[in-house]
Parts: structure tokens; sequence; C-alpha cells
């Protein structure tokens, strides 16, 4: 039973990985070598072709797509499934929700993306700390969220469960307010650095969200499959029966 889930969610995770890194190989590269003309004032000749980058970007988004979909969308399914509500569908969608936030969105509250060229006032050794803790404050926040959510659904309408379930999230502002403050200073302009944020949260969402319905589709196949095997299946006859 394991194995077919790792074998599914790293199929999914395939899917969801190839498309957050043809989104990296062609809008992501872009802003990055954008963003470097400005640490010189000037462009500067690439050391690389760009179709070689591409083909890095695609690869690598692969790689770490079946990583993902492995570990989240295989073993953490696996066991996680029977608590996370709602229907099928539903539930991988909540778990992709919850891996964004734990993995990205709670960091980011903390560090946001920054383009390259900038410098940061907190040591690294500090910053890889505090991402680390807010990357288990998101997971907290995403446990809490759905215990509130299936507390609140047996006295509520879901509409009504759903919004109260949000109020675990407000862990990662609050533990994010207790950590040291980190100037950023950069030569890229504050509309660039913005724009630059919210690509790549788009591509980080994009990704969940491809691996998801990716396993979603691929779940509905094995239902279906296995749906078709029992109907082909002889009737099983009492013994000694003619």
């Amino acid at each position: 039973m394991l194995y077919d889930y790792l074998k599914r969610g790293t199929k999914a995770g395939a899917v969801g990985g190839l498309a957050y890194g043809l989104f990296v190989a062609f809008v992501g590269n872009a802003l990055v070598a954008f963003a470097e003309t400005f640490e010189g004032g000037h462009s500067h000749a690439p050391a690389v072709p760009a179709a070689a980058t591409q083909a890095v970007s695609v690869a690598a988004g692969v790689a770490f797509g079946v990583l993902l979909g492995a570990v989240a969308f295989g073993v953490a399914y696996y066991f996680l499934e029977p608590a996370i509500p709602g229907a099928a569908d539903t539930k991988r969608y909540v778990l992709a929700a919850a891996g964004f936030l734990t993995v990205s969105g709670a960091p980011w509250v903390l560090f946001p993306p920054q383009p390259p060229g900038v410098s940061q006032s907190l040591p690294t050794d500090a910053r890889l700390l505090w991402y680390g803790a807010m990357m288990v404050t998101g997971a907290v926040a995403s446990a809490a969220a759905v215990y509130a959510y299936r507390r609140a659904s047996r006295a509520f309408p879901t509409p009504a469960a759903a919004v109260l379930a949000l109020a675990p999230l407000a862990l990662v502002p609050a533990v994010a307010l207790l950590a040291p403050a980190n100037t950023v200073t950069s030569p890229v302009p504050d509309a660039f650095a913005s724009a630059f944020r919210a690509v790549t949260a788009v591509g980080q969402l994009g990704l969940w969200v491809v691996t998801a319905s990716a396993h979603v589709w691929l779940g509905r196949r094995a239902d279906d499959a296995s749906h078709a095997d029992r109907e082909e299946a002889p009737d099983a006859q009492p013994l000694g029966a003619r």
C-alpha cells in the first residue's frame, strides 16, 4: 500500500516539477538575469548559454518535484490521509496548502524571497535557524487549523467552520514578531523586488497546485481501474454449484 502511494506521489511530483522547472526556465531566470544588471550598473555577458541554463532549470525542477511528491504526496499523505478533512480530491488540496505554508509561506513572512545582490543584516546561521523555526511554526499552524476545522464542523456549517479554522494561522506572524530584525539593502528598485517576490510565490504555488491536481487525476484513474477490475471479476459461486 505504501508503495502505491509513493509511486503515485512521485509521478504527481514529476508533473508538478516539470511545470515548475519550465516556469523557472522561461520566467524566473529572466528576472534573475535582469536583477543582476543592477549590481554593477550594466549588463553582463552570460557565462553559460541560455539554453543550457534553461535545461538545468527544468531538470532541477523535475528532481525537486519528484522529491516533494514522494515525501509530501507519498509518505505524508499515506499517514495523514485519514486525519485530513474533506472528500478524496479535497484532501490533496488541503495537503498542498499545508505544504506550501510549511515549506514557503511561513518562512517568507520573516524572510521574503530576495533578488540577487541583496544584503541582509542577520548572519546566515541565524537566518537558517529562524527559517527552520518558521517551517515548524507553519506545520504546527496547519495541523492546528485542521484540528480546529474538524472540531468546528461538528457544530457549524462548513463555510463557518472553514473561517474558524483560519484562526490558528495567526501563530505564524506571532512567532515572526519574536525574530530579530533583518535589515535588507539592495541595488534593485523596490518595485522590481516586489515583482520578484510575487513571481517566486506564483511559481511555488503553481508547483503545489499542479502536483496536487496531478495526484487527484492519478487517484481517479486508480479508482476507475479498481472499479473496472471488480466489475469484470466473475461472481463467486458456492462450492459445488453448477
